[in-house]
């Protein structure tokens, strides 16, 4: 099954406070049904109040955890996207909070890519995380070196690791 068709009919919220990622987030899944909010209380009522199967949701600017929390609890699969929040900590937090992902900012234009990820592994049964590591454990150990190593040994084998 392609990319399109496991994305296709999907609804996504983007929450951002920089309005040149929601707009850029917006291009990358133009093809998809998408709902923008720009800071926390209007991502939270959009939450509470419209279905999405997707939130991607920016750590620092909006309270991404506190959206990430409201998320889970209206079985949301959340993916979070940081630029300023960039660190193994912030993995482990996203992965233990209960993200579906942790997307660097840098990593942004695969998009399409993370969500079908995403998809395939909620179709096979799979822990959501299945490829995050084979698609940005390079990205982190060249970033991050030792603490990334450290942090990498405390998260449980759904990074096939």
């Amino acid at each position: 099954m392609g990319k399109n068709n496991l994305l296709k009919r999907k609804k996504f919220l983007i929450v951002d406070d920089e309005p040149d990622i929601l707009e850029t987030l917006e291009e990358l899944l133009e093809i998809y049904d998408v709902t923008k909010a720009k800071d926390f209380d209007e991502a939270k009522k959009l939450l509470e109040t419209q279905y999405f199967d997707v939130a991607i949701l920016d750590i620092m600017g909006v309270d991404g955890y506190d959206l990430l929390g409201i998320a889970n609890n209206r079985k949301v699969i959340a993916v979070m996207l940081t630029a300023h929040a960039l660190s193994p900590a912030n993995v482990v937090k996203s992965y233990e909070e209960g993200a579906a992902s942790y997307m660097p900012k840098d990593e942004m234009a695969n998009i399409v890519t993370f969500l079908t990820d995403i998809f395939e592994a909620r179709e096979a049964g799979k822990s959501l995380w299945w490829r995050w590591y084979d698609r940005l454990g390079g990205f982190f150990e060249h970033r991050f070196g030792n603490e990334w190593e450290e942090k990498r040994k405390q998260l449980s084998g759904d990074f096939h690791i």
